[in-house]
């Protein structure tokens, strides 16, 4: 058994190992893979206030497990144990690979080491953890069940988390007139406008790091870094996809929400042109559409701010998709449950991650 530390010349080994892992894999989409190999050749936005260091370990000469190991400056508490893989769940090859973390942690002097953050929240957190058997939805994980048994048989402690699924022929908006009348006339919701990005994005930074300052998965976001995931997804995303709500024409909440895009992908496709047209051509073909992500200022919060964009979002779907999934919620969080157990048909796919004290 090895333990390699890839330099950036070497990571297409990584990066290889990842796509024959779900190489046919019917269920699984390779959307992310670009942002991946972004951060492991260092190229990324968030590289530039981040220690990184990719690794691979080998059996026989033949990989078996790859990680990528990151200190963000603005999380300097945690290693985190990023993009890891792992063919099965060999626990010699884990514990090699934890010995490495462990004394990377010391020599960083970490008090904590995480698994299933991918550096940020924006780029992905947890390892699925039910409904192996159904495909992967865009923007959430997909591995194998040996992924947390790994970590849990380790020692980690666990943090739940879970989507909502929810039928669109069998919804009806649950408040009735006069409170709806109420809430449109106190705030206004408007879509994104692309031909400002950088203001639009600088609006979207500010209130998520204002909104989820007590995430425990979450640290202040910088605009550059947000910039760079918009300019990366712009040509599939829409204004309608970036919904802010406004009181007295000021910004104080955001939805985001998009179609399945992964619908339109093959097998072993890589997230790119093919897509962009596709989506173009096809769009009204997909099923599914995403609410991914809502934060509203924390003054706004209780106000009926986020309801307005829950209506906005509503009138703007119509009969468009079959199917709303939620992106992943923590599931101590009972404010943002409470809309998915009230308004969701069911509770969907659970996902986990891990954190270790060291």
């Amino acid at each position: 058994m090895e333990l390699k530390i890839l330099n950036k010349n070497e990571v297409n080994e990584y990066i290889n190992f990842v796509k024959n892992i779900y190489k046919d894999n019917v269920l699984y989409r390779n959307s992310m893979l670009n942002v991946m190999s972004d951060i492991l050749k260092e190229k990324s936005e968030i590289c530039k206030s981040s220690w990184i260091e990719a690794i691979m370990i080998y059996k026989e000469n033949k990989p078996v497990l790859c990680a990528t190991l990151a200190v963000v400056d603005r999380m300097d508490e945690i290693l985190q144990i990023t993009y890891f893989e792992a063919i099965d769940n060999n626990v010699d090859s884990f514990n090699l690979f934890m010995d490495h973390v462990l004394k990377r942690a010391r020599e960083k002097g970490t008090s904590k080491i995480s698994a299933g953050l991918n550096l940020h929240v924006n780029y992905g957190l947890g390892f699925l953890a039910s409904d192996y058997d159904k495909k992967q939805s865009f923007g959430m994980a997909y591995n194998s069940p040996h992924y947390n048994d790994l970590f849990s048989d380790f020692g980690f402690s666990t943090i739940d988390l879970v989507s909502y699924l929810t039928n669109m022929k069998d919804f009806s908006f649950p408040l009735n007139d006069k409170i709806l009348c109420k809430i449109r006339s106190r705030f206004n919701v408007r879509k994104a406008s692309f031909k400002d990005l950088e203001r639009e994005a600088r609006i979207y930074t500010h209130i998520n790091n204002r909104a989820f300052v007590d995430h425990l998965f979450y640290y202040e976001r910088r605009i550059e870094e947000d910039m760079e995931l918009f300019k990366d997804f712009k040509h599939l995303l829409k204004e309608e996809n970036l919904l802010f709500v406004e009181y007295k024409e000021k910004p104080v909440g955001f939805m985001l929400w998009y179609p399945d895009y992964h619908e339109l992908m093959n097998v072993n496709d890589n997230l790119g042109i093919k897509t962009v047209i596709k989506n173009k051509l096809f769009s009204n073909k997909i099923k599914k559409f995403k609410i991914v992500e809502m934060g509203i200022l924390p003054e706004f919060q209780k106000t009926g701010a986020i309801l307005a964009l829950f209506d906005y979002c509503n009138d703007l779907i119509k009969d468009r998709y079959e199917i709303c999934e939620s992106g992943w919620i923590l599931k101590d969080n009972m404010d943002s449950r409470n809309f998915g157990i009230k308004w969701a048909h069911k509770e969907y796919k659970k996902y986990k991650a891990y954190l270790l004290e060291v």
